[in-house]
C-alpha cells in the first residue's frame, strides 16, 4: 500500500522565486531563506519520496471567481507554468501521479467531501515557488511528480481550520488505501503571518508565528477552535490561509519527528520550513481493503447493468482532449471552423484517427463508449442538424421510428439548438 512518510510546511511567497530565478543563494538578504530551505531539499533527496501531494492556494491566476471551490483536486497527467502578468517563469511543466490522485479524490468524496477537480489548468507561485526551491530539475524536468491540491482561502466563506484538519485525516485514509507500494510526502505551503491588503498592509506578527509553529507541532487540534477571524487578527487575513497547513498535519501520524524548523521575516512574510517525519505504526489487520471498499460502494454494481457508462474521473482524464474539443462548439467561432473545414479542425486539436473517424461518422455510441460524455453530444449534434431523439435511438442501435414508438409522445422531437442551429435541424426521420 501507499504511505505518508511525513511532510514539509513551508511559505510560498513570490519572493522565493524571484530569489531562485535571479540566482541569489548568497546575497545576504536572500540566503536565510535559502539555508532554511536546505534540510528540506536534503530530505527530499534522502528519503526519495514517489510523490509530493501539494497543497497550495492559487493567487486568482489559474482560478477565478467565475467558479471559486473550496477544496479542488488536479487529477491531469501534467501542469504547465502560469503567467501571472510577467510572462511564465522559466520551468517545466511539473509532472503529476494522476492514477493516485483520481483514487485520492474518490476516496475523500466517499469520505463526504465535496471535491471539485481540475485539468489543463497552469500553476502559480502558491506551489511553484516552493516546488522550484526544494527541487532542481537541471535536464529540464522535475524529479518527482506531484498531486496538487488548491485551496480556496481568498473569497470568503472558506473553510475553516478544524474542517482542513478532518481533510488531512481523510487525506490519510485515501493514500493508505492506495494498492500500489508508494512512498508520499505531504506539502503544505503558505503563511506565516502576513497582510498584503488595506491599511493593515503589511502586517506581521512574529510572536504568533512562533506560537503557531509550537502549536502545529505538539497540539495541531488545538488551533481547529480558532476561527478566521482570530488567525487573521493574529497573523493577518492572508495570514490565514495557514489552515491549509492543517490538512497536512491531519494527515500525519498523532506524534510526529521534527527534523527541521527556521525561520525568517525578511519583509512581509513570515517565511518558515519545518520537516516532520511520520512516526505512524501498522495495524495488526489490513484495514485498508475497507477503505477501497468504501470507496467504490456508490458504484458498486454498476458494472453489471447494461447499456450505461459511467463517467469517472479516469474516463474524463482519458477523453479531456475530445471532450474540450466537442465543449468548444458553444463558441461560434469554433463550430465555424469545424463546419468549415472539419479534417482541418481534427489535426489543430490534434485528435487521434479514432477520434476524429468517430466524430466523422457521427458514431455516437462509440463516442460515450471512448469517454464522451453525452452533453457534448448534444452540442455536436446541435452543430450538425442532428436532433437528440436521433442520437439516443442511435446508441440503442435502433431506428428513430423503434425509438420514438417507446416514447409517450412519438412526435416529441427537441434538441438544444437556439436561435443559429433550429433552421439547420433535420427533423426528418432518415437523418
Amino acid at each position: 500500500m501507499a504511505r505518508i512518510i511525513g511532510g514539509i510546511a513551508c511559505s510560498h511567497t513570490p519572493t522565493i522565486g524571484f530569489a531562485v530565478d535571479g540566482d541569489k543563494r548568497n546575497d545576504p538578504v536572500w540566503k536565510p531563506i535559502f539555508d532554511g530551505f536546505e534540510p528540506a531539499r536534503q530530505w527530499l533527496a534522502d528519503t526519495k519520496p514517489d510523490v509530493l501531494f501539494m497543497i497550495f492556494n492559487d493567487h486568482v491566476t489559474s482560478f477565478f471567481f467565475d467558479h471559486y471551490s473550496a477544496f479542488t483536486l488536479g487529477i491531469d497527467s501534467q501542469y504547465g507554468v502560469a503567467d501571472e502578468g510577467g510572462g511564465a517563469r522559466d520551468l517545466p511543466p511539473v509532472p503529476a501521479h494522476a492514477a493516485l490522485a483520481q483514487h485520492i479524490g474518490a476516496s475523500l468524496m466517499a469520505d463526504e467531501f465535496d471535491m471539485s477537480f481540475f485539468q489543463d489548468k497552469k500553476l502559480d507561485h502558491g506551489s511553484l515557488s516552493p516546488l522550484s526551491i526544494l527541487c532542481d530539475h537541471p535536464d529540464g524536468s522535475w524529479p518527482i511528480p506531484i498531486v496538487p491540491l488548491a485551496v480556496g482561502v481568498l473569497q470568503f466563506p472558506v473553510p475553516s481550520a478544524k474542517r482542513c484538519w478532518k481533510l488531512g485525516k481523510a487525506l490519510r485514509r485515501a493514500v493508505e488505501s492506495y494498492p500500489e507500494d508508494l512512498k508520499v510526502a505531504v506539502i503544505a505551503t503558505g503563511g506565516l503571518s502576513h497582510q498584503v491588503h488595506g491599511a493593515r498592509a503589511g502586517f506581521t506578527n512574529q510572536e504568533w508565528d512562533h506560537q503557531f509553529l509550537d502549536l502545529f507541532e505538539k497540539d495541531p487540534e488545538a488551533l481547529t477552535r480558532l476561527t478566521i477571524a482570530d488567525l487573521a487578527e493574529l497573523g493577518g487575513v492572508e495570514g490565514a490561509e495557514v489552515i491549509m497547513w492543517l490538512i497536512m498535519r491531519g494527515a500525519l501520524s498523532a506524534g510526529i519527528k521534527k527534523l527541521h524548523q527556521s525561520y525568517t521575516l525578511p519583509s512581509m512574510t513570515g517565511i518558515a520550513v519545518a520537516v516532520y517525519e511520520n512516526q505512524d505504526q501498522m495495524l495488526p489487520k489490513d484495514k485498508e481493503a475497507e477503505q477501497r471498499a468504501h470507496i467504490g460502494h456508490q458504484l458498486a454494481g454498476a458494472e453489471q447493468i447494461a447499456g450505461i457508462h459511467p463517467f469517472t474521473l479516469a474516463t474524463s482524464v482519458r477523453a479531456y482532449r475530445l471532450n474540450k474539443f466537442l465543449h468548444r462548439m458553444i463558441e461560434p467561432d469554433h463550430r465555424q471552423r469545424f463546419l468549415a473545414d472539419p479534417e482541418g479542425a481534427f489535426a489543430e486539436w490534434g485528435l487521434t484517427e479514432e477520434e476524429s473517424d468517430m466524430v466523422r461518422r457521427r458514431d455516437w455510441d462509440a463516442l460515450i463508449r471512448y469517454g464522451v460524455i453525452f452533453f457534448m453530444l448534444e452540442k455536436l449534434g446541435a452543430v450538425v442538424g442532428v436532433s437528440n431523439l436521433h442520437i439516443y435511438a442511435a446508441m440503442r442501435g435502433e431506428t428513430l421510428e423503434q425509438f420514438l414508438a417507446t416514447r409517450n409522445q412519438p412526435t416529441a422531437l427537441y434538441s438544444v439548438a437556439g436561435k443559429e442551429g433550429m433552421k439547420d435541424l433535420k427533423w426528418d426521420k432518415a437523418s
